[in-house]
């Protein structure tokens, strides 16, 4: 059984990533009801959340139906990551997560997320007090090391967990990289295997399909996955890994009635927690990976993109189920 803290999370927990301006309640109410463990909120700027700017504050929002859920803060500021841990936590999730990964240049050049790979000795800091600061569990999202060079992940991994972290995420991708190459799931084992890690280590990076689950549980030995780009469109992915883990069984794809019938359900949660014009605008970078595979779709993504009502994107979904409902489009 894996824990954090005294949260039990079964024996292979499956994580969804914390993506800016994805992992939104209405995006984490699909993946919950498809099967995610454990689910992190977009990252959230400390010094947001301390000046109570309207943007950061809204990304508190968690409801009782996503839980367990951890909230994730990110700056490079030590005693506004402090106050910020603690205005999280009175928002009661699960867990405090801290970013230590984020490789966007607006973000890891000021010192935040990945950049503070750079100064080990300041991450250990900013982690120790935010530890002591909250009584939730403590976790933390990092990458390899800034580049190929400075890759200390073992170091890390003892330095937080020595201050009190109770797991670690580990992207296997230098900050250098982005989301270029592979990732490098090498290095997380070795983190994993060492003898002086004792908290739960999950790995990040690459996961999109359950056969590639299967082989990086066996072959790294981590004790679960955590899945981003991968759920984007695709919920399913979830349940799809854990039936395959399971039973070596591979879940039939979602017929076109499910993904229309998701995607409705995705939408009507969007506009109702951000209004018509934000809900509407902000679905818009999901629908190309909901029906991914339907041949001679553009036009229909053309006008979804392009609704500007709530009615008028449902009926074009309707109009999608109804012109591709005839056939499969997705039978294997």
């Amino acid at each position: 059984m894996v824990k954090i803290g005294d949260l039990e999370l079964g024996e292979f927990p499956l994580l969804l990533a914390p993506m800016e301006d994805v992992s939104d309640p209405p995006f984490r109410a699909v993946c919950k009801e498809n099967g995610a463990d454990l689910m992190y909120t977009e990252f959230i700027s400390a010094e947001g959340l301390i000046r109570d700017a309207t943007k950061s504050v809204a990304k508190l929002d968690i409801y009782d139906y996503e839980r367990p859920i951890g909230i994730q803060i990110f700056g490079d500021k030590i005693e506004s990551m402090r106050e910020a841990a603690a205005v999280a936590e009175a928002a009661n999730p699960e867990i405090i997560d801290i970013n230590y990964g984020c490789p966007v240049k607006k973000v890891a050049c000021k010192g935040a997320g990945a950049g503070i790979l750079l100064d080990l000795p300041k991450m250990q800091s900013m982690t120790a007090e935010i530890v002591k600061r909250v009584d939730k569990p403590v976790t933390v999202k990092t990458r390899l090391g800034w580049d190929d060079s400075t890759i200390k992940i073992i170091e890390v991994a003892k330095r937080l967990q020595d201050v009190g972290i109770q797991a670690l995420t580990i992207h296997g991708r230098t900050r250098q990289q982005m989301y270029k190459g592979e990732a490098n799931w090498n290095y997380i084992a070795e983190v994993k295997n060492h003898q002086d890690i004792h908290i739960p280590i999950f790995g990040n990076g690459d996961i999109d399909s359950p056969e590639k689950a299967l082989e990086y549980k066996n072959k790294y030995g981590v004790d679960g996955i955590m899945i981003g780009r991968a759920a984007i469109g695709y919920p399913w992915i979830f349940n799809e890994i854990k039936e395959y883990l399971l039973t070596g069984r591979k879940l039939p794809s979602p017929d076109l009635k499910e993904r229309v019938d998701v995607a409705k359900k995705h939408l009507q949660f969007s506009v109702e927690w951000k209004g018509e014009k934000t809900g509407i605008f902000e679905m818009r970078r999901h629908y190309t990976n909901y029906f991914r595979g339907i041949p001679n779709f553009k036009p229909f993504r053309s006008r979804l993109v392009e609704s500007p009502t709530y009615e008028d994107t449902v009926a074009i979904l309707d109009e999608v189920e109804e012109v591709f409902g005839m056939v499969n489009v997705f039978s294997e």
